[in-house]
């Protein structure tokens, strides 16, 4: 019975994980719609598009108490929910629903991101790698069907769009179905320690915001998504600078998500294989894909191919790391959840504020040659703190 229940939440893991990215990245395709029907300027689109992740830090503290008090498969229901509600709000006939559902869908995901890694860490904690690597692929293969499908789904119609954001309510239903039988073996909630305040359970020096080793799991955590944010909204405009069509840049985004699926699996794998020594020396060959890949871009932009390949295996293999820490890091679920709020809410926090800076270098320099020396020069604090997020100690001990 055991192994039945474990294949159960590695199913419900995994059901989460579909729904983590796939009603953000729907956006994009079809915000050209969006402002259309609604009448929305193009600062509103942006925030449209960014309100999600801001949400991501604001929610990511409060998780860790959500799950304290209700435990994370009941914590993980309501989430759930709230993202369905959310979705179906987004597709209503009313402006105002528009907004509301984008907070609700920001508050859910944020709420999910917390709670998976603890999650693995509680069910899974001789596989925190493979698991992570396999949800993290999961939620980029289902962000980026919803990505390539938002177009066709939107058709002509200029409200079309409202369909090309509801469908994937459908997912989220999927996912509550799977999770809910959960709930009658789900072990009881304990105190999570969420913040530096006194009365928390365990130790001082077990608290993730007073130790060295949460602050350096932090700060990897948001220089590494500040990097891919910014990849993410800018490099097809640095491709089209550099001489592609509009429309192959756009392709190129999607060899990279391909490539990321992929990596993520081969991450987790080595991750797990590395539990004894430590991940230092696999954080430095992470991130030195992608060094490769910007530097490379400089130089020789025509071999895009190379370029775009390294790109996609470093970034989702420096996230798939970034993940596991959460949970290699710790000594109980608890604290991984604990961890995996306080470095959410610093590294999306962080990550907001990433591609504006690099918009707004570009707007100054003219080019994308400065931006471009920015992010990699981001890759050497990054690579210095993964080295020593990735040594072998848990908080509490180093």
């Amino acid at each position: 019975m055991r192994a039945v229940r474990r294949g159960l939440v590695l199913v419900g893991i995994l059901a989460i994980a579909a729904n983590l990215r796939a009603a953000l990245t729907v956006v994009g395709p079809v915000a050209d719609d969006v402002a259309s029907d609604l009448g929305l300027a193009a600062s509103q689109v942006s925030l449209l598009v960014s309100l999600p992740l801001l949400c991501f830090g604001a929610f990511a503290v409060l998780a860790p108490r959500l799950s304290a008090r209700w435990g994370f498969e009941a914590t993980s229901m309501i989430a759930l929910t709230a993202l369905g509600v959310g979705i179906v709000a987004r597709s209503l006939p009313w402006a105002g629903a528009l907004w509301a559902g984008t907070l609700l869908v920001g508050a859910g995901i944020a709420t999910l991101n917390v709670a998976l890694p603890a999650l693995v860490k509680r069910d899974f904690p001789n596989m925190v790698g493979r698991v992570t690597g396999a949800y993290s692929a999961t939620q980029s293969a289902f962000a980026a069907v919803a990505a390539v499908v938002a177009v066709p789904l939107a058709g002509t119609q200029p409200s079309g769009w409202r369909l090309a954001f509801g469908v994937w309510v459908g997912l989220t239903l999927v996912a509550l179905g799977l999770v809910a039988p959960q709930l009658r073996g789900a072990p009881r909630p304990r105190a999570v320690a969420t913040a530096p305040v006194e009365g928390v359970e365990g130790v001082e020096g077990r608290v993730p915001w007073r130790s060295a080793l949460g602050w350096q799991v932090a700060c990897y955590m948001g220089l590494q998504s500040t990097f891919y944010y910014s990849v993410i909204t800018w490099w097809p405009s640095v491709e089209t600078a550099a001489g592609f069509a509009p429309g192959d840049a756009g392709a190129h985004q999607g060899v990279l998500q391909v490539v990321g699926i992929a990596a993520s699996l081969v991450a987790g794998r080595l991750i797990d294989r590395s539990r004894a020594r430590g991940q230092s020396m696999l954080v430095a060959a992470f991130s030195g894909l992608s060094v490769v890949a910007v530097v490379g871009e400089l130089l020789a932009p025509g071999w895009w191919v190379v370029w775009i390949v390294l790109l996609g295996a470093g970034t989702a293999s420096v996230f798939v790391t970034a993940l596991s820490f959460f949970g290699l890091r710790t000594e109980s679920h608890a604290q991984a959840a604990a961890l995996s709020g306080m470095a959410q809410a610093f590294g999306y926090g962080l990550a907001a504020l990433g591609p504006l800076l690099i918009g707004a270098l570009h707007d100054v320099t003219l080019g994308w040659s400065v931006p471009l020396f920015v992010l990699l020069a981001m890759k050497v604090p990054e690579i210095a703190l993964g080295m020593l997020a990735g040594r072998n100690r848990v908080i509490g001990t180093g």
